[in-house]
């Protein structure tokens, strides 16, 4: 029986109770329940780095809006499908200071988290031209957007961008669009779980294939501004959060409100639609909506059926932290800092220790400190490191899962850790470098 930080023979027990044949590609919620067995057992503390939830706490500006609305009774109320005026009119505001973009109030519409908004552009986006059927993911990316495609019995296809960073971009996306099938492009940026971010240059790249191909690209913004090499906090000034809706005029951001404003709990996101989209009439919608306009068919004919609308005094919580925001009295880059900071320090942990880190660069420049980084370890899978990290009090998701094809990756997140576990995490590290030495 081997000695290791967290008992041995425990851990294997919980591992074969999860009924998983190699717990490494098991799914995110998977291995948050095998690690809550695991401490439930050993009384011990893991160092969880599984779950990309906010660790900081809610923001004030917006518990307080949101506690002001349910006394006035809207919890009574079914809200507008398209979402309350008040949110529409800060999300309209929001993108225009932060984003530098255009975008009607019409367009901007409440969804249950950016997962709801993903899913209901799948489905109106693989309907709108009857010979092209499938997504484009560049990867990696987050696994349930994958899952949402399998739910929908919708196709895709994707590719590890780690191998075409700067110029060789074009040539790879081009080589997927010329294939005659791709609707739509799906990344996120920066980027779950590697956290890459775009370069400006990229950026217009997949904006002029989106032109010429008339395809629509969906940005998950899910980590808004956190790039922390620039500071995107100033409404209205330079700089601004990077996009693709400066490059081209058929897209869909996803803005989440779970991390950069640590609402995660409440479900609520945006989905932003460009006005050329919003406004488009695609012939092909009418095989399954009364109404060919884009817009109308995503509100009424998509979004009713799912949820008919989101949680009402959540927009008005959402809206008192967005209008904040856009006044400049609300500096929520400020607030989540925190992530980069402590990114800083772990990473170098781990470096120390024998690791070294998968997705470290954009181009031509260090990647940044903040939500997610991506480690490995010699002589090991990311399957297998992930299972082995285990004994040891220490929780992550391996790269397999993402679409990356840096097999031998996992991806941390730095969110729940607090600082008084660091000297545990240096401890536990230098324990299984000492047990696995480097040849």
């Amino acid at each position: 029986m081997r000695s290791t930080p967290i008992d041995y023979a425990t851990v294997k027990q919980k591992i074969q109770e999860l009924g998983v044949a190699k717990v490494g590609k098991a799914s995110i919620r998977e291995i948050k329940k095998l690690v809550d067995d695991i401490e439930k057992a050993t009384g011990e503390r893991f160092v969880r780095m599984e779950m990309g939830v906010p660790g900081l706490p809610p923001a004030k500006v917006g518990v307080e809006g949101q506690i002001e609305a349910l006394k006035k009774g809207v919890a009574a109320l079914y809200p507008d499908i398209h979402g309350i005026p008040e949110l529409k009119k800060e999300i309209s505001r929001f993108v225009k200071l932060f984003v530098n973009v255009d975008v009607a109030p019409d367009g901007c519409i409440p969804t249950v988290g950016s997962m709801q908004g993903g899913f209901a552009s799948f489905l109106m986006l693989s309907r709108i031209r009857e010979n092209h059927n499938t997504t484009l993911f560049i990867d990696p990316g987050f696994p349930v957007h994958k899952q949402q495609h399998k739910v929908l019995g919708l196709p895709f296809a994707s590719f590890d961008v780690y191998d075409y960073r700067g110029p060789k971009l074009y040539d790879k996306v081009k080589s997927y669009l010329d294939q005659g099938n791709i609707h739509s492009i799906l990344y996120s940026n920066p980027n779950n779980p590697s956290w890459i971010c775009f370069t400006e240059k990229e950026l217009a790249s997949i904006g002029k294939l989106a032109n010429e191909y008339g395809v629509v690209i969906m940005e998950d913004l899910a980590y808004f501004g956190m790039d922390f090499r620039q500071d995107f906090s100033r409404p209205g000034q330079p700089p601004f959060q990077p996009t693709v809706a400066h490059y081209t005029d058929k897209y869909v951001l996803f803005i989440s409100s779970s991390k950069v404003f640590s609402y995660a709990g409440e479900r609520i996101g945006m989905m932003v639609i460009s006005d050329k989209l919003f406004n488009a009439r695609y012939p092909d919608l009418k095989r399954f909506y009364p109404n060919d306009l884009f817009g109308h068919a995503m509100i009424f004919g998509t979004l009713y059926p799912l949820s008919s609308g989101t949680s009402h005094s959540a927009q008005y919580g959402l809206a008192a932290m967005l209008k904040a925001a856009n006044d400049g009295s609300f500096n929520f880059i400020e607030e989540v800092k925190e992530y980069g900071e402590k990114a800083k320090i772990m990473k170098k942990l781990f470096t120390d220790n024998g690791f070294h880190i998968v997705y470290d660069r954009d181009e031509d420049r260090p990647i940044a400190d903040g939500f997610y980084f991506t480690y490995a370890y010699p002589g090991f899978t990311g399957v297998d490191l992930l299972e082995e990290m285990l004994y040891y009090g220490i929780s992550a998701i391996a790269l397999d899962i993402t679409g990356s094809e840096r097999l031998e990756g996992i991806r941390a997140c730095t969110s729940l850790i607090q600082r008084d576990q660091f000297g545990d995490l240096e401890k536990r590290l230098k324990a299984f470098h000492a047990d696995h030495p480097i040849i």
